[in-house]
């Protein structure tokens, strides 16, 4: 009989173990019942009904409990196959807290077209912590993207009990916001950011998402500076009014960005090189179908601003005149208009702010600006910047959305127009569909022309 007692402790034993193993709380469960039901009322005067789940924290170790949760809102009609709207409002790369739903934005349109909407927070080069009476900025990169990425897969943890879809999530968001969207349909379950995943407690589920709307996106930031100037140097001598010294950097900055560009291997639709010999006039086709959809709709073009119109049809424009009244309408950047710190001063833009460190200090992170200030860009700092750019992860092997809608504005100064245009022809050289337009007049904004985004999300395929 003793020959048999030990087995049998040991199978008594592991299913003990096993047993306590699964009554183990999950820190990351999502409660189906802890909702409010609320309305919002839109424009038109209609009315959406939902229930509402908030302040949900998506990590078991919150690092920042001011922005790591997120709010959740289900309208009566969704099912489990609903697809799932993720908007963050994430803008300067700085630390955005999770909202209610907005009866101006996509974030109440989703509802009333019947998704189920997610709105989480993340941190921001501006977010901070008191330890021990010193203050530690909890936000650099790529802490803003890390949280989204984790608010992702707190939803697929949860799929089983969440109303909604986790395998049809269509991010949005604006700026630096249309970066985080860019980053989470271009970098879905890169490794680079799985240990600071970890260092969380986020789920261990993919961050892959279905799809991604960008508006105006501030990304390929150590390029940015110069497809600015590249595209901005025709105005240095008028309306710009560069100092010398300015004028210098700008020169500098435009001379090395067609190496950059050519280096990018991108193509037009016809599979011929898209070089910097032909870029110009690529960049120009975009803003003319752009002009022609607006007088297609009544709108009226003044004859000065560049636009060469015969009969209602737009035939050309004539670049240097039209950038001249972009920036007319508002002041461009000074160069660097990214990375600036300590180049001609003591200026540091929020990029400069966001690749800094915990102690609140701002690092330069171009090639460029580090040799001008004597800095370097060190494996750490270099792997950094590289998570922060869907450039780069498209040419890794991630997982990306299936699904693209890229909108910059035709008016809009605050990043180089070859910056949207190389991401969107990147996507479409890679075979993935991708809705990309300069739409005419309108500035740095996004969630506009929503019917044109609801029509597109309602039309996509699994």
């Amino acid at each position: 009989m003793k020959r048999f007692l030990m087995p049998l402790l040991a199978i008594s034993f592991v299913a003990c173990n096993s047993a306590q193993t699964k009554t183990e709380p999950d820190a990351l469960a999502f409660n189906p019942d802890a909702y409010t039901e609320e309305t919002l009322v839109m424009p038109g005067g209609d009315t959406i009904h939902y229930r509402a789940y908030e302040n949900i924290y998506f990590v078991k170790h919150v690092a920042d409990s001011a922005y790591q949760t997120l709010n959740f809102y289900v309208p009566l009609s969704a099912n489990e196959q609903t697809p799932i709207f993720l908007r963050t409002y994430v803008g300067g790369y700085m630390a955005a807290k999770a909202r209610k739903p907005s009866p101006t934005d996509a974030s109440g349109r989703a509802l009333q077209e019947g998704y189920v909407l997610c709105i989480p927070g993340s941190r921001g080069w501006n977010s901070v912590v008191e330890k021990n009476g010193e203050k530690h900025f909890t936000g650099r990169a790529p802490a803003d993207i890390v949280d989204l990425k984790a608010a992702v897969r707190y939803l697929r943890h949860n799929d089983h009990t969440m109303p909604g879809n986790a395998e049809r999530i269509i991010t949005d968001g604006t700026s630096a916001g249309g970066a985080m969207s860019a980053l989470l349909g271009s970098s879905g379950n890169s490794p680079l950011f799985e240990p600071y995943l970890k260092e969380l407690g986020a789920a261990n589920e993919r961050d892959d998402v279905f799809a991604s709307v960008c508006y105006c996106p501030i990304i390929d930031l150590e390029h940015a500076d110069m497809a600015y100037e590249w595209l901005y140097a025709c105005t240095n001598q008028g309306i710009r009014a560069l100092s010398p010294e300015q004028q210098q950097v700008s020169e500098e900055l435009a001379s090395a960005f067609p190496s950059y560009h050519n280096s990018l291997g991108l193509k037009k639709a016809d599979g011929s090189p898209l070089t910097i010999d032909h870029y110009t006039e690529y960049l120009k086709s975009f803003l003319i179908q752009s002009a022609q959809r607006a007088l297609d709709e009544g709108c009226v073009i003044p004859s000065d601003i560049g636009i060469v119109q015969e009969r209602g049809f737009v035939k050309d424009i004539d670049l240097p005149t039209y950038l001249t009244y972009v920036v007319s309408t508002r002041k461009l950047k000074t160069p660097p208009a990214f990375d600036a710190q300590g180049v001609l001063g003591d200026f540091q833009t929020p990029e400069n702010k966001l690749f800094g460190d915990e102690t609140g200090s701002s690092v330069n992170f171009t090639t460029y600006s580090c040799a001008k200030t004597g800095n370097t860009i060190d494996e750490a700092l270099q792997t950094r910047i590289w998570m922060m750019n869907p450039m780069y992860h498209l040419n890794q092997a991630t997982d990306k959305a299936k699904h693209w809608f890229i909108r910059h504005g035709a008016r809009d100064r605050d990043t180089g127009f070859s910056v949207p245009i190389n991401l969107a022809t990147k996507l479409m050289n890679q075979g993935y569909p991708v809705d990309f337009a300069l739409p005419w007049n309108r500035g740095h904004e996004g969630d506009y022309n929503l019917n044109d985004l609801f029509e597109w999300i309602n039309g996509l395929n699994p």
